[in-house]
């Protein structure tokens, strides 16, 4: 069985950084991209960073140059690097697979998600 779990939330100030993990297990897909969402209360998920199959990477133009999606070599762990954090950086980051070797920020093309961790930016 598929299982992502996410871990590395917290509260944080503005201007701080974080780091989150995604514990992934089982192999998805034989070929996937795997990726870094989120949602804040009343909003839509958003996509935040993906990366595919050969290591490609996308990133929401409101976290590019602040965040950074990276995995371990044997594509065990993803991590999603969050610096310079600001309020509106905060939500519930879920981190997911999908079917594609190309990495992509459209949430409807992952099929496998995790739990979800809370992030909490404060002014």
């Amino acid at each position: 069985q598929v299982q992502l779990v996410e871990s590395g939330g917290g509260s944080v100030e503005a201007g701080e950084s974080l780091r989150l993990s995604c514990e992934v297990s089982g192999y998805p897909y034989r070929r996937y991209c795997v990726g870094w969402f989120r949602q804040a209360p009343g909003k839509e998920r958003e996509g935040v960073a993906a990366i595919g199959q050969w290591d490609t990477t996308r990133y929401a133009l409101s976290v590019k140059g602040r965040f950074t999606i990276s995995r371990d070599a044997d594509k065990k762990t993803l991590y999603l690097q969050m610096a310079s954090l600001t309020p509106e950086d905060t939500g519930t980051y879920y981190c997911a697979a999908g079917p594609r070797e190309v990495g992509s920020l459209y949430p409807r093309i992952y099929t496998i998600w995790g739990q979800g961790t809370e992030v909490t930016v404060s002014s």
